[in-house]
């Protein structure tokens, strides 16, 4: 299985320190599964601009194609102004409607305070409905005093992490399994 963990922003720390521990969790948990971890900060991407996102260049259609490989992908995000940062948007802006159909797609997210926890409902998950995503429904939510120099402290925090990505990989799987019970179905 390939699993993309996408660190959606290009400023700050704490949403990359999150995804760095959550590849850490899934390589340590399932090591059998490809594992790619795209920072957006390492990456120079366009601003989408209408064309297919094959035919982009450069680092552009390497995000972009590594994440249409993906089975799952889980998303990582800060929150911005109560919403996801405009780099996060603009990745869903490079992709095609039905990018996320038969990929399961769960989130973890980043604030400064407790305010926020809904961004995920109302701003992230439409979104990824829409892109026709099987989403996890629990998503990890963390706030900056849950970080110290860089580092996740709160044992609570690192458990969900675990979970987060238990459940991502279980879904998957579920959802695979459904599929071959489905193709089963037609005789060709």
């Amino acid at each position: 299985m390939k699993i993309v963990a996408l660190a959606g922003s290009i400023v700050g720390s704490k949403t990359k320190t999150a995804m760095l521990k959550t590849v850490e969790i899934l390589k340590q948990k399932y090591p059998e599964h490809e594992v790619i971890l795209l920072d957006l900060a390492e990456y120079k991407v366009e601003f989408s601009d209408g064309r297919n996102y094959f035919e982009y260049e450069g680092d552009t259609k390497y995000v972009s194609e590594t994440i249409m490989a993906a089975e799952a992908i889980i998303i990582g995000t800060p929150t911005f102004q109560a919403s996801i940062p405009a780099t996060l948007k603009n990745i869903f802006d490079l992709l095609p409607v039905n990018a996320f159909r038969d990929k399961v797609v769960s989130s973890i997210v980043t604030a400064g305070t407790a305010k926020h926890y809904l961004m995920v409902e109302q701003q992230l998950k439409p979104i990824l409905s829409y892109m026709k995503a099987h989403i996890v429904p629990t998503y990890v939510y963390i706030e900056e005093k849950d970080f110290l120099r860089k580092e996740i402290v709160n044992d609570d925090i690192l458990f969900r992490l675990e979970r987060l990505v238990e459940d991502t990989v279980l879904t998957v799987e579920a959802f695979k399994s459904i599929r071959a019970k489905k193709d089963e179905e037609y005789d060709f």
